[in-house]
């Protein structure tokens, strides 16, 4: 699942970082990766410290709202954007704007792609098994406090968003 999240970094890198003088040319594909590795990386951070409730908002929201307003979000920004200076020696206001500019859009068309049922690049289950370490009634049963998987409340929320 890392590649295609490369890959969609790739296919949305056009200005945050190809046309960005900010990166020098000869580092551009190595950012993209760094870029794509920090956010799968970011989600399963979040995923593994709980935060399901704000990832799930990404996902029930289709991608169509503002995503900088979501925590998990906005700690993914900060991440990629600290990576970026770091490694590519980008300013701290450039690799700041370069994160905030890429970030929700490729977020958004991995949110629309794992809710359509007609799209096989992100699988649902495959989604779940990388963040959340179990497929979708082990996250619905830690949703509702149930272990069966059958939820309640959150989980049958989460649930109906992918029916």
């Amino acid at each position: 699942m890392i590649d295609q999240l490369i890959k969609l970094v790739q296919e949305n890198a056009g200005d945050a970082i190809v046309k960005n003088k900010a990166i020098p040319d000869q580092h551009n594909a190595a950012a993209i990766n760094e870029v794509g590795t920090q956010l799968f990386n970011g989600l399963q951070e979040q995923a593994k410290q709980e935060n399901l409730q704000q990832i799930i908002s990404m996902f029930k929201s289709g991608g169509a709202t503002n995503l900088t307003s979501n925590p998990v979000v906005s700690q993914l920004i900060n991440k990629v954007a600290a990576s970026l200076g770091s490694k590519f020696g980008v300013s701290s206001q450039a690799a700041q704007q370069i994160a905030t500019s890429l970030l929700p859009t490729v977020l958004s068309k991995f949110i629309s792609k794992t809710n359509d049922p007609n799209d096989n690049d992100f699988d649902l289950q495959d989604v779940m098994k990388n963040f959340g370490g179990g497929n979708v009634s082990d996250l619905l049963g830690k949703l509702s406090g149930s272990s069966s998987g059958a939820g309640g409340g959150l989980g049958d929320t989460f649930g109906k968003m992918f029916n």
